[in-house]
C-alpha cells in the first residue's frame, strides 16, 4: 500500500461551516468566520492583533509594507528556508544578507547575524523550521540593541513555544501558513500576528486595500477611503470557515502527531546513535509541535539512496530547500560568503510522511525499510 508524503487532513465540518457561510450571504471576507479565527488567535496564543491573510506570502508582504522597507534597505534571513521568506523583502526592494543555519537544527545561527548588520539593516527574519523556535531571546537582544525590527516567519509553527511563549508573539510582527502540508489547513491561506501597537491600525489599513474600511464597518468612521498603499490580502469566508473546523480540532490534530513523531524518533533512535544519520534537534527552550519529522543524512548520496530505497517500498519521502544563497534568482546579488550548514541541510535533509492519517503501523513500516 502507497504511503503519500503528506495527506490533508479534514475533521468532518470543514463541508459544514462552508455551507453555512455561503448561505448566511456573507463571502467576501472578513466576516464571522474570518472574526472567529481571528479572534481565537488573539485569545489562546495573546497576539496584540491577528489578521487572516491568503497565504503566509501575503502576511510577510504585509510585514515588508508596515516595516517601511525602502529600496536599498536590507534584511536578514536564513539561506535555508522557502523563498517567501526573502521574496516578500526583495518586492519591496531590499538586499537580503542571507545568514548560515546552526549546526544542531535548520534554524538561523543566532550567533552569526550580528556580524552582518551594517546602518542598511533594518529587519531580521526568523524562520522557526519544522516548528522548532530559535533563539528569540539573543535575537530580540539584538534587535533592540541595533534598533532593528523582528518579522516571525513562522509558517510551520502554529502552537509551538519559546520559553514558555507561543511562536509568533515575540517578534514585532509574524507570518503563519495554513497551507494544505501544515498542521491546520485551509488548503491556502495564512495569516499576519501583531505584536506592537504602533503597527495595528495600519496593518487593518493595508490589509483592506488601503482604505479605513474596517474602521467604518465597526462604526468608528462615518465614512471611508483610501489612506495608504494596500492589496486585496483578506481570504473569503468559505476559506476562513473550513479553518475554523481545523481550528476546532487543534487539540486532536496536534495529539495524533506527536504521536507519530514519537513513535519516529522511538524506532530510529538506535540507528541514529550508530551514526546512520541524524535526528531533530529540539533545544531545551524550544517545544514540538511535530510539523515533521526530518533525518540529516551523512551526504547527499546516502540521502539520494534513502529516498530511492523508500521508493522502491512505494513510500514517498522528500527533501526540502535549496539554499537561497545560490539560487538562480539571488546567486549573482549573494556577497559570496559561503554558508556550509545550509548547504549541508540542502543536500542531506530528507523529510519523512507526517499527516493525521498516517498510522502508527505505517511508521513502523517507514522504519523498517530503512534496513
Amino acid at each position: 500500500m502507497h504511503i503519500p508524503f503528506n495527506l490533508p487532513h479534514l475533521t468532518g465540518k470543514e463541508a459544514h461551516y462552508m455551507y453555512q457561510a455561503v448561505y448566511d450571504g456573507k463571502l467576501s471576507g472578513n466576516g464571522v468566520f474570518t472574526k472567529r479565527c481571528q479572534r481565537f488567535f488573539e485569545e489562546k496564543y495573546g497576539f496584540r492583533k491577528c489578521l487572516l491573510t491568503t497565504s503566509c506570502t501575503d502576511a510577510l508582504e504585509m510585514a515588508a509594507m508596515l516595516c517601511g522597507i525602502q529600496p536599498g534597505d536590507e534584511v536578514i534571513v536564513p539561506s535555508y528556508t522557502f523563498v517567501s521568506s526573502a521574496l516578500a523583502f526583495v518586492r519591496a526592494g531590499a538586499k537580503i544578507v542571507f545568514a548560515d543555519s546552526m549546526k544542531r537544527n535548520p534554524n538561523i545561527d543566532a550567533e552569526q547575524i550580528e556580524a552582518l548588520i551594517t546602518p542598511r539593516t533594518k529587519v531580521i527574519v526568523p524562520v522557526h523550521y519544522a516548528g522548532v523556535a530559535c533563539d528569540m531571546d539573543r535575537i530580540m537582544e539584538i534587535a533592540e540593541k541595533h534598533h532593528l525590527l523582528v518579522v516571525e516567519d513562522a509558517a510551520q509553527a502554529i502552537d509551538s513555544y519559546y520559553k514558555g511563549r507561543p511562536l509568533g508573539t515575540i517578534g514585532h510582527l509574524s507570518a503563519f501558513s495554513f497551507h494544505e502540508t501544515k498542521n491546520i489547513i485551509s488548503g491556502e491561506g495564512g495569516m499576519l500576528g501583531i505584536n506592537d501597537e504602533r503597527f495595528v491600525r495600519r496593518a487593518e489599513i493595508i490589509w483592506e486595500k488601503g482604505t479605513n474600511r474596517a474602521e467604518f464597518f465597526r462604526g468608528e468612521v462615518n465614512k471611508y477611503g483610501w489612506c495608504d498603499i494596500g492589496s486585496s490580502f483578506l481570504p473569503s469566508e468559505v476559506v476562513a470557515a473550513f479553518l475554523w473546523a481545523q481550528l476546532e480540532a487543534l487539540d486532536d490534530i496536534q495529539t495524533k502527531r506527536k504521536s507519530l513523531w514519537n513513535k519516529y524518533y522511538e524506532l530510529l533512535k538506535p540507528m541514529a546513535e550508530q551514526g546512520c544519520f541524524r535526528l531533530p534537534d529540539i533545544p531545551d527552550y524550544a517545544t514540538n509541535n511535530a510539523h515533521m519529522f526530518y533525518l540529516v543524512c551523512n551526504s547527499l548520496a546516502e540521502r539520494t539512496a534513502l529516498i530511492k530505497k523508500l521508493k522502491d517500498n512505494d513510500i514517498l519521502a522528500v527533501f526540502h530547500y535549496l539554499s537561497l544563497h545560490s539560487s538562480e534568482y539571488y546567486k549573482g546579488k549573494h556577497d559570496g560568503r559561503q554558508l556550509p550548514e545550509c548547504d549541508r541541510y540542502a543536500d542531506c535533509l530528507v523529510r519523512l510522511p507526517m499527516y493525521y492519517e498516517l498510522g502508527l503501523e505505517d511508521v513502523e513500516r517507514i522504519c523498517a525499510s530503512y534496513y
